[in-house]
C-alpha cells in the first residue's frame, strides 16, 4: 500500500519593521537579505518584501521623527517568527518590529513568491498639511479677502 504523503502545512505571517531613516538603500537591502535568509534557512517560504518608504512616525522612535517602514510577508512556524524577531532585535539599524499571524494551515504550494515592491513613502519638501492654520488660504474667503471684511496682502 502506498502511504499518502503528508504535506507540510505552515502558517502565514507578516512582520513590519522600522529602520533608521538615514540608511542607504544598500544597507536596507542587507537587512532584507538577512531576513529572507533566515526564513529560507529555517524551513519557511518567503513571499514578498514591500518597502513602504520613509514616513513620519506618530512619536519619535529611537529619537527619530521618521523611519523607513518595511513589510515582510512569509510562511513558517512560530519558531521561525521567534528567530526572525530575535535577529531584528540584534540589529542596530532596526528600531521597532511587530509580527502578526494572518492564517493557519496553509499549503506552501498554493502561495506564489512575488516580486519585491518599493513604494515612494512620504516626500520631503514643502508639503503643508491640509486643514488648520498651516494652510496658505486659511482665513481667506473665496474672493481673496479675509473672513472679517478686509483685504489680506
Amino acid at each position: 500500500m502506498a502511504e499518502a504523503q503528508k504535506v507540510a502545512r505552515l502558517r502565514e505571517y507578516e512582520t513590519v519593521f522600522l529602520v533608521k531613516p538615514d540608511l542607504t538603500d544598500d544597507t536596507v537591502d542587507k537587512v532584507k537579505d538577512r531576513v529572507r535568509t533566515i526564513v529560507n534557512r529555517d524551513g519557511g517560504k518567503f513571499l514578498r518584501f514591500t518597502i513602504w518608504g520613509k514616513k513620519k512616525t506618530m512619536y519619535p522612535v529611537a529619537k527619530q521623527p521618521r523611519a523607513i517602514y518595511i513589510h515582510a510577508h512569509y510562511l513558517g512556524g512560530s519558531v521561525l517568527v521567534a528567530e526572525v524577531e530575535r535577529n531584528l532585535r540584534n540589529y542596530d539599524e532596526v528600531s521597532r518590529f511587530m509580527s502578526k499571524r494572518l492564517a493557519d494551515d496553509i499549503d506552501p504550494e498554493t502561495r506564489q513568491v512575488q516580486e519585491d515592491v518599493k513604494l515612494a513613502g512620504d516626500v520631503d519638501g514643502d508639503n503643508k498639511p491640509f486643514g488648520g492654520a498651516e494652510r496658505e488660504d486659511f482665513g481667506r474667503d473665496e474672493y481673496g479677502g479675509d473672513d472679517f471684511g478686509g483685504d489680506l496682502p
